[in-house]
């Protein structure tokens, strides 16, 4: 028995065809959107690359871009194949592409629907990305005079003011690294070698952050240095003022700022996957209404037009059954491509009479 088997007259399928051209445009301008949204997410990760580790983030917004590439192409055909279905002789040419182009659409809508799926996984990957970043990130904030890494004081200053973090886990996170340049220590300063020399490193690590940590929605002056000494400041507790310094870390900050926006741009792409599944569905009955005509020269005349033209359940065994005999057939072409070479090995042997 045919899945979503309907009966068409000649109206039903002209409507149908109309409907499926405006459909297939609608779906071109989805699929800009598509890789817009790509575009736009790739040029953000890009904005900050120098805080993530590797390019394994950017799997989505390449994704995205390719997707919206394959659905303009996909539905501009579409609509043309649709335009010319109302007239049977344009239609003719088309008739051999159709099951090809429509295993195509099925793949693609495949595609389509893990494409949105990864919008929602990614946040695992994005997460270890941007811890390793954001930590070699702040290893090279002192640097400013080393080629190539310059910049990099600039970065951490700037992500920390737009998105109102502190370190890559929090502020504490300053406390372990020597984020002062050498160049602006006193070294002659006996505070400054009874730092060094305290770490078994020989880095000058100090209980201070940098000036881009600082709220300024706190009612006093921002206290970047000395931030756990209680006595080195008055009327203060480290642990009470929470308004001091941002208390949330930039991979936090980040991770939510990312996560979201994926999050978005895949449940707009599982509508446009919904909208493509509806859009094949139409053009599977479009195309089986129109080869079901019984007098093709009378276009006037009743059809139908099915989905499968077997239920779901036959038309899988069916495809089960095409793979096993596909399987078996390579197997004997394989077998009779070792015969033949084993009879070719062979040499004739030759007698001879003294």
């Amino acid at each position: 028995m045919a899945l979503l088997k309907v009966k068409f007259n000649q109206k039903k399928r002209v409507k149908l065809a109309q409907g499926l051209w405006l459909m297939n445009w609608f779906s071109v301008f989805a699929g800009i959107l598509v890789f817009s949204m790509g575009l736009f997410l790739k040029i953000e990760l890009r904005k900050r690359s120098e805080v993530m580790d590797n390019s394994e983030s950017h799997l989505v917004p390449n994704s995205l871009i390719l997707m919206g590439i394959l659905s303009c192409a996909f539905n501009g055909f579409a609509g043309k194949i649709c335009y010319d279905s109302l007239d049977p002789a344009k239609f003719a040419k088309w008739k051999p592409l159709l099951k090809p182009y429509l295993a195509l659409c099925f793949v693609f809508n495949i595609l389509v629907f893990f494409v949105a799926l990864l919008c929602f996984l990614m946040r695992g990957s994005l997460d270890s990305t941007l811890a390793q970043g954001l930590k070699n990130g702040m290893k090279f904030y002192r640097d400013t005079d080393t080629p190539g890494r310059c910049f990099m004081k600039k970065t951490i200053d700037m992500l920390q003011i737009e998105f109102k973090c502190c370190g890559n886990n929090g502020y504490k996170d300053w406390f372990e690294i020597q984020w002062i340049s050498n160049r602006y220590l006193d070294f002659s300063s006996k505070e400054v070698k009874d730092r060094i020399k305290s770490n078994v490193d020989g880095r000058y690590l100090v209980d201070g952050v940098p000036f881009s940590c600082c709220n300024p929605s706190s009612p006093r002056p921002c206290i970047q240095y000395q931030v756990t000494n209680n006595s080195a400041h008055y009327s203060y507790d480290y642990q009470t003022e929470e308004l001091n310094l941002w208390s949330r870390g930039c991979r936090e900050a980040l991770l939510s700022y990312y996560s979201g926006m994926m999050s978005s741009m895949g449940a707009v792409t599982l509508l446009v996957w919904l909208f493509e599944i509806t859009v094949m569905t139409g053009l599977r009955l479009l195309h089986t209404s129109l080869e079901s005509i019984p007098n093709p020269e009378d276009p006037e005349c009743e059809s139908e037009g099915w989905v499968l033209e077997n239920s779901l359940k036959d038309t899988f065994k069916s495809a089960l059954e095409n793979l096993k005999k596909l399987g078996k057939f390579n197997q004997v072409e394989a077998g009779a491509e070792g015969a033949e070479g084993e009879e070719g090995g062979k040499t004739p042997a030759i007698t001879t009479v003294s």
